[in-house]
């Protein structure tokens, strides 16, 4: 029986969890809320739960050392901690988050080791590349050459329970998604090369139609160049990569930006202190005792302004007290927590991931195809996120192909190739994970 380690019992784990103790595997879950995980666990006799923190060097080796392969769902910073650790004892790992340059670093101590990092295996990224890979090589063997790509991809409420302003609420970590706001972004559109600076990220932005949902909005996801060799397309006149989200979200977050609310300097915050004074200490225009006529004049909106709207909702201008007061934090880690509190998933309710791939392709004979490829999946309401079903089962199918030896490549990858693409699709299919695929003849 192979052993399984788990660091981290997040909002993703549970079908994680699951899928490798219905496989047959033994799982130890790590984490520094051991409850959780071993309320995650449900007593199977397979499956056990240890404390674990994360800055402890040697309990980390030892803990990887003691199993067949570690599956980190830790914050991505410490991805790195955790692959040295299993380079040391010779152990495979799989992680759903972006190689970072420390990961990339470690390919050829992973390969003198034996050993696969598998990154990127969750769902955006991970679905993302798998999805797109299979397209890209199906255009390729019929003797086409893609010249324009478009990717998209949200976690979302669900329509049935797009119930705020916000139109968001949140299936994993709320700092996690404020940080993300902040990432500049790079893409190239006919042939041009375009970069946008962080604090301007979300002025650019436009409206995609997704058959059976209608409008959302798209902004730039990080550094789609980045992607030209992965997918080998060097030559593409297009490549763009953006994230979805309803209407009205970029302005607002531009308007986030622009106050300092996504700062990460520390700040002590006294004790007693409201949500409506601690957004007075990022006005600079003269306080004249109406805060939202202030932020108006600060953020040069009409005081009726939609923004506003979605700030007096969670309550930014309330007395409400501020989460974490009387020891250093940050803005964000305060913006992070009112959003937690207020735009948390309900007993009942469901999100949503949207994910579209749209393909330009051209053939030697002069024809041009155009693909379109849709995956769209609900939580269940009660049960699993479609967040925590689309990051954890591809890891946890990775994982498994990997101690069953189908996947035998070492060093530092990401799920771009076929023989790891198709056996993971194909089992997420009969998970009820699936794309559909439309394509026409340009013209038609």
């Amino acid at each position: 029986m192979k052993n399984v380690l788990l660091l981290g019992a997040g909002m993703v784990a549970p079908p994680l969890i699951r899928y490798l103790l219905e496989n047959g595997f033994a799982l130890t879950v790590a984490s520094d809320v051991p409850d959780r995980a071993a309320r995650l666990i449900g007593g199977h006799s397979r499956g056990r739960s240890v404390p674990f923190d994360a800055r402890d060097k040697d309990r980390l080796e030892n803990l990887v050392g003691e199993h067949d392969l570690a599956v980190s769902l830790l914050p991505a910073p410490l991805h790195p901690l955790v692959a040295e650790a299993c380079i040391a004892r010779r152990v495979p790992m799989v992680t759903t988050s972006y190689v970072s340059p420390e990961m990339r670093r470690l390919d050829e101590a992973a390969r003198e080791a034996g050993i696969i990092l598998l990154n990127e295996i969750g769902v955006d990224p991970g679905l993302d590349h798998m999805s797109a890979m299979r397209i890209i090589h199906d255009v390729e063997s019929r003797g086409g050459k893609v010249s324009s790509f478009k990717s998209y991809c949200g976690g979302l409420p669900a329509p049935d329970s797009n119930d705020n302003p916000w139109g968001y609420k949140f299936s994993w970590s709320p700092r996690a998604v404020c940080t993300a706001g902040k990432n500049s972004a790079r893409w190239r559109e006919n042939g041009r090369e375009i970069n946008i600076p962080g604090p301007d990220l979300f002025l650019n932005h436009h409206d995609v139609r997704v058959e059976g949902l209608g409008t959302l909005e798209a902004y730039p996801n990080r550094d789609s160049l980045a992607y030209l060799d992965t997918y080998d397309l060097h030559e593409i006149e297009t490549m763009f990569r953006g994230t979805f989200r309803y209407p009205g979200w970029c302005d607002c977050m531009k308007k986030v930006v622009g106050l300092g609310l996504l700062g990460e300097e520390p700040v002590t915050y006294p004790t007693g202190m409201t949500l409506s004074e601690w957004m007075r200490t990022f006005l600079t225009v003269p306080d004249t005792g109406d805060l939202r006529a202030d932020l108006a004049r600060q953020l040069q909106l009409e005081e009726s302004s939609d923004v506003l709207d979605r700030f007096q909702w969670l309550g930014l201008m309330s007395d409400d007290l501020v989460a974490i007061t009387g020891r250093p934090t940050t803005p964000l880690d305060v913006l992070a927590a009112r959003l937690e509190q207020k735009m948390s998933y309900q007993p009942g309710e469901r999100d949503m991931i949207v994910m579209c791939h749209y393909f330009t392709a051209k053939f030697p004979d002069g024809r041009t195809e155009e693909i379109t490829s849709t995956l769209i999946d609900y939580g269940q309401p009660d049960g699993d996120s479609s967040m925590a079903r689309t990051v954890s089962y591809p890891a946890a199918i990775g994982a498994k192909l990997i101690l069953e030896g189908a996947i035998t490549d070492t060093g530092v990858h990401i799920p771009v190739r076929p023989e790891i693409y198709n056996p993971v699709l194909d089992e997420l299919k009969t998970l009820g994970i699936a794309f559909s695929e439309t394509s026409r003849c340009a013209g038609q």
